[in-house]
């Protein structure tokens, strides 16, 4: 495997962006880091400089980041994951290296069993042999949501909490499943919260009625995690404060933010930002399969979508998904006045740890060198995973 010198980059650091610095990676790992003062004096130095020959790249004093890390994402190009076909699940997985994201969950709509159980099938085959960023495991949202805050969920298809079906779902995916988002409101919502908490997966509230009373017994049950912050559940009232005033209370409970202009206003994300915290955040794109396509009409979750200006909308105006990058979402949160630090943070190292992934989401000695070099309008120049470069508009 390739050994690399990556220098004259801007590092972002857990706490800070580390000017003038080199880093080293061999084995497909992070060996070494470097930080240099403008006169050549060195400020910061990590782990062990390799003496063997290294690939160097010059990072032209671009900004290298940990590769970011979509936990909710549908589709991308054209692809929709829930079509059943390995080659939908590969090509998500190239369009996410392309932008910066080196691992992701595979992330289900409500549909039928038959449905869900074949795209469960796909991903497996996929896993441990992507074209791009890494299957990090499957985040099934739905189909267990309360029909009154469906959004883009198809109404055929969803149900009531059902802990049988759940456990024919685990039976085919095994551990894949890492994720599952869910009304627990719902009749027998809180006994499947405490068989999925029980099994290690993480339960995320979305789609929900839920009330403020509900939601906190949810969170003080095991809930961990909120779907797309703010959409596609009980608004704030002064008095009936519901799901999302439940979950600023709760400091073991993160916020996925879709940042696109659209899903969430700017004052919105700086208030989710000044009560959570970098690191109770994470940035998500939501995805369907227009992202990297544009404009246009796209069938999507049993569903006609249509792309305008960048927003996919139900013919009744619904929101239905995104068509935010991981690299765009970085790019809006920075400049909604959130720090470069933070933002990175948000995209990276907060939703490894929701993930319990320890060994990416940060650059750091003995990480996995998951890497993207971002230009100075966070356009992706290269990204390298496990220490092999994916995507490089340069050929490096």
């Amino acid at each position: 495997m390739t050994s690399w010198k990556i220098y004259n980059v801007q590092v972002a650091l857990p706490d800070r962006i580390a000017d003038h610095a080199t880093v080293w990676v061999e084995e497909g790992r992070i060996t070494g880091i470097q930080e240099h003062t403008p006169s050549g004096t060195i400020r910061l130095e990590i782990g062990e400089i390799p003496t063997a020959l290294c690939e160097s790249v010059d990072g032209q004093g671009q900004l290298l980041i940990p590769g970011m890390i979509d936990v909710h994402i549908h589709g991308a190009n054209g692809f929709d994951m829930m079509d059943g076909m390995e080659s939908s699940i590969q090509e998500v997985s190239r369009i996410c290296a392309l932008t910066g994201c080196t691992s992701f969950l595979a992330t289900s709509v409500t549909s039928s069993l038959e449905d869900l159980m074949s795209m469960i099938r796909s991903v497996k085959q996929v896993a441990g042999k992507e074209v791009g960023a890494r299957i990090a495991g499957i985040h099934l949202e739905g189909p267990y949501l309360n029909v009154k805050r469906k959004g883009m969920q198809n109404e055929k298809y969803l149900r009531h909490p059902d802990i049988q079906e759940m456990a024919h779902i685990f039976k085919e995916a095994g551990d894949l499943i890492r994720m599952v988002t869910i009304a627990p409101e719902l009749p027998g919502g809180m006994e499947l919260l405490t068989w999925l908490i029980d099994r290690g997966v993480i339960v995320a509230l979305a789609h929900s009625d839920a009330t403020y009373e509900e939601a906190k017994l949810a969170f003080q049950a095991g809930a961990s995690h909120v779907t797309h912050c703010f959409n596609g559940m009980r608004p704030i009232h002064h008095r009936d404060p519901g799901l999302v005033a439940a979950a600023f209370e709760e400091p073991h409970v993160s916020l996925q933010a879709i940042v696109d202009h659209v899903h969430l206003h700017p004052a919105i994300v700086r208030l989710m930002h000044r009560l959570k915290g970098a690191s109770g955040m994470v940035l998500i794109t939501d995805a369907l399969q227009a992202m990297g396509l544009g404009d246009g009409v796209y069938q999507f979750g049993g569903h006609e979508v249509t792309v305008t200006d960048g927003t996919a909308r139900l013919k009744d105006g619904t929101l239905a998904s995104s068509t935010v990058t991981m690299n765009e979402a970085l790019k809006h949160t920075v400049e909604l006045g959130i720090s470069l630090t933070d933002a990175v943070q948000m995209a990276s190292m907060t939703p490894a740890r929701v993930l319990g992934l320890d060994q990416i989401g940060n650059i750091e000695i003995g990480n996995s060198a998951d890497l993207v070099l971002l230009n100075e309008r966070f356009g992706v120049v290269w990204t390298m995973i496990g220490g092999r470069v994916i995507h490089d508009e340069h050929h490096i």
